[in-house]
């Protein structure tokens, strides 16, 4: 009977008790060759989402990127709007540089000058009426 436990790598002792013979190093390297797939397929399962993290809220993820076109299409419009402002004062410019008309007018309406016989009168501004609330009062 000694022969088949120390062939099977046990040992008997003299109390009758099993001693496994196999040392920890053995047991370690054992328990390395089973684990190593499945500790493995989670770090491989835990990069993969760690790079869709990072593809949606990184520095230039998907989030930021949207933002960065809603932020350029703004941007774009205010472009134009400037432009057209720009535009309209140029062409005012050469209005007043090319036509004494247009002089006299913008002298009247903002210096409030007048011709000879000429009498200005100026009305009080309109007061604005607050808005009646829908559904106020029956």
């Amino acid at each position: 009977m000694r022969d088949k436990n120390v062939q099977a790598g046990k040992n008997v002792m003299a109390n009758g008790e099993v001693a496994v013979s196999a040392s920890i190093s053995q047991r370690a390297l054992n328990w390395m060759r089973r684990a190593w797939r499945p500790a493995a397929s989670v770090v491989a399962v835990s990069l993969a989402l760690l790079i869709l993290w990072h593809g949606f809220n990184g520095k230039n993820g998907l989030l930021v990127w949207q933002q960065k076109r809603t932020e350029d299409r703004q941007l774009r419009k205010e472009i134009d709007d400037l432009q057209q402002e720009n535009a309209r004062l140029r062409q005012q410019n050469e209005r007043l540089n090319s036509s004494p008309d247009a002089i006299g007018q913008v002298a009247r309406e903002q210096l409030h000058y007048a011709k000879p016989n000429e009498v200005i009168v100026q009305l009080p501004p309109e007061k604005k009426t607050p808005a009646q609330p829908t559904g106020a009062g029956k």
